[in-house]
């Protein structure tokens, strides 16, 4: 009896750790209340704004020149994410050579990367809709 009880706590701590995981994973990088969102997400808009939309459009809505981040999102993780904007990417084929430039090494991309993350994904989401977003009005140091 002893054992059968050991084997029913593993096995439940075992499940509640895959669900701590699981909750982990679900964790959205943005804060979306009332109608607006945390200071961090508005910064990352303004920052994709000065150094993103040039090639990818407003929003993150993609343009003749560069893919659609909030469908690329869809299916891409934060990791992969950073790791395009950090190293860039090549993709050539018969119909098109498509070349994003690695940004590893432009502070105003990589001081905000979490930021501008948090912001195309709130867009990805559904969340957040087209056009500059209201914000909250406290920075995350002002508690």
């Amino acid at each position: 009896m002893r054992h059968a009880w050991g084997t029913t706590l593993a096995v439940g701590l075992l499940a509640l750790a895959g669900l701590t995981a699981a909750a982990a994973d679900d964790a959205k990088p943005y804060t979306f209340e009332n109608g607006k969102v945390d200071f961090n997400t508005y910064n990352g808009y303004r920052r994709y704004t000065e150094s993103c939309l040039r090639c990818h459009g407003p929003d993150g809505s993609g343009s003749s020149y560069a893919p659609d981040l909030t469908l690329s999102l869809k299916s891409m993780s934060e990791d992969q994410f950073k790791d395009v904007v950090v190293n860039g990417r090549q993709n050539v084929n018969t119909a098109a050579e498509n070349v994003m430039p690695a940004f590893g090494t432009t502070e105003d991309v990589m001081l905000y990367l979490d930021d501008i993350y948090a912001y195309l994904k709130a867009r990805s989401d559904g969340v957040l809709g087209r056009g500059r977003p209201d914000h909250m009005d406290k920075k995350p140091d002002q508690g």
